[in-house]
């Protein structure tokens, strides 16, 4: 499986290929940083979640797309402590 190319989310880790992948600002332009299911209208939609939360969140969502929970859970607890809004 090819890696996408392009900026990540950096709160979840979804690949931002296309405009409408994009959360947006408080003012309704485009933020550069997260995506449109974690960030909308200058807010995080899951605002107060924890990085645990989050992480679980991932691999329930990967699941639904047919990944195996162990292929899913590696994949989300590495790849989400390095994201900008969880890095301490």
């Amino acid at each position: 499986m090819e890696e996408p190319k392009g900026p990540r989310c950096q709160s979840c880790g979804m690949p931002m290929t296309k405009a409408a992948d994009f959360g947006t600002n408080a003012d309704r332009s485009k933020n550069e940083e997260y995506c449109i299911f974690c960030y909308a209208n200058g807010r995080f939609r899951d605002e107060g979640i924890t990085m645990e939360e989050k992480i679980e969140k991932n691999v329930a969502m990967a699941k639904k797309m047919g990944w195996p929970e162990d292929k899913a859970r590696e994949m989300a607890s590495t790849t989400i402590p390095n994201l900008k809004r969880w890095k301490k």
